[in-house]
């Protein structure tokens, strides 16, 4: 899930991140989970998602410059990708899958 809200005093939009666990593989279970794409140089380190406490999920919050857009994916345990249902496009990664797209409007 996604959500974005334009900050007017910083001009940026913060873009929210969500992974319920409920969208994982039942065999699953969560101990890492980031936010990984362009804006970050795919680095698996650089976004980690928090645990919800109010619900079952995961959550990250970005700041973007308003108008881009950037390819991402979620990655849970260092091993598996999934892309977000709530995306605002799909983008072949030349890997056999897509990649979720962001765009950071507001």
């Amino acid at each position: 899930m996604l959500s974005n809200k334009y900050v007017k005093s910083r001009n940026c939009v913060k873009v929210t991140f969500e992974l319920p666990t409920d969208a994982l593989p039942e065999e699953v279970t969560p101990e890492e989970v980031a936010v990984v794409g362009e804006f970050n140089d795919w680095d698996p380190t650089a976004t980690q998602m928090q645990p919800l406490k109010t619900r079952d999920a995961y959550q990250a919050t970005v700041e973007f410059e308003p108008g881009a857009a950037y390819q991402f994916r979620y990655l849970v345990n260092g091993n598996l990708w999934l892309n977000d249902p709530a995306a605002h496009d799909y983008i072949p990664n030349g890997l056999g899958a897509e990649n979720s797209v962001v765009l950071a409007t507001a």
